[in-house]
């Protein structure tokens, strides 16, 4: 892993760093390529933009961690708006919806369990009325295995609810053989917490190899896989492994981080290739972008340079 991975995740706890980020106009660019908005409003526009270009999405309305129930309340209150405008300009078909379970009442003291597969099943429930699905996104390590076992209980009256994880974990290849029978929708993507080398792999060619690995398990299964990478080799393998294992178009997707290689997510659509953009938007949206950074240093020059200027 980059060098400067750790830092960055450790700035993203920064409320003073948060307030620079927001009001530097260079770093507000970063911002807004990578998170649409702030309102209902801007992500239901976004989506239209992108379902234009024919792309699919899966929204997310940031947050996670939440220790107080009017704030997993109103997060759940947040997704049923969310789907209600999506109704009203006719995206459902076109749009799901993603939801962490910590955003929605898990880590709340004696109930959070509890609380939040009721909360999961409000959503899953109002958007199966809206004529999508949700997708439980996977957090760090310590949240995976409540994660699965709400994605069972969901699964049991919203089969069609999806499940992601992550190839940087050691687990995940046996995580993939378990999800891989029919109609489990898997989302796989490499990770993106700061994980210890106790349960995650540390270097890049070995979360890469294990992407792959986990990959053959999912296209040789009976499920429906959801690639989620921006790695072009990772493209390029995944289509060639699709079509090793018999694969038609459209018992598989691909699936992109909004902002990020916005001409292959369309040119991957326009050659016959399901392709989801996934697009984050909300308040909450400074531990994302900081995570988005640590994904990719190379957009730190651009923050440096904010900081600097604004000093």
């Amino acid at each position: 892993m980059s060098l400067l991975r750790q830092p960055i995740l450790l700035l993203s706890r920064s409320d003073r760093v948060k307030t620079l980020v927001a009001t530097m106009p260079v770093t507000s660019g970063i911002v807004t390529s990578y998170v649409p908005g702030e309102t209902t409003e801007a992500a239901v526009a976004a989506t239209a933009d992108l379902v234009d270009d024919g792309l699919k999405i899966t929204l997310d309305f940031l947050g996670e961690d939440t220790l107080r129930v009017e704030q997993a309340d109103a997060t759940v209150a947040a997704y049923v708006e969310l789907l209600r405008q999506l109704t009203t300009k006719g995206l459902p078909r076109h749009a799901e919806v993603s939801v962490k379970l910590t955003a929605i009442g898990l880590l709340l003291p004696d109930h959070g369990h509890k609380t939040a597969l009721e909360n999961a099943r409000t959503i899953c429930r109002a958007a199966r009325n809206a004529g999508t699905t949700v997708t439980l996104d996977m957090e760090d390590h310590t949240t995976t295995d409540a994660t699965l076992a709400i994605l069972r209980d969901l699964r049991k009256d919203f089969p069609e609810t999806g499940a992601v994880l992550q190839a940087y974990l050691h687990r995940t290849e046996d995580d993939c053989r378990a999800l891989t029978y029919e109609g489990s929708r898997v989302r796989l993507c490499k990770g993106a917490y700061n994980e210890p080398e106790s349960v995650a792999f540390q270097d890049r060619i070995d979360v890469d190899k294990s992407f792959v690995r986990c990959l053959k398990v999912l296209l040789a299964g009976d499920g429906y896989p959801m690639i989620a990478t921006h790695d072009p080799r990772m493209v390029e393998i995944a289509s060639s492994l699709a079509s090793r294992y018999g694969r038609a178009r459209k018992t598989y997707e691909f699936q992109m981080l909004f902002g990020i290689r916005p001409e292959e997510q369309k040119r991957l659509a326009a050659s016959g290739e399901t392709v989801r953009v996934y697009l984050p938007y909300g308040q909450e949206w400074y531990g994302y972008l900081m995570r988005r950074l640590a994904e990719r240093p190379q957009n730190l020059s651009f923050f440096v340079k904010s900081l600097i200027s604004k000093k």
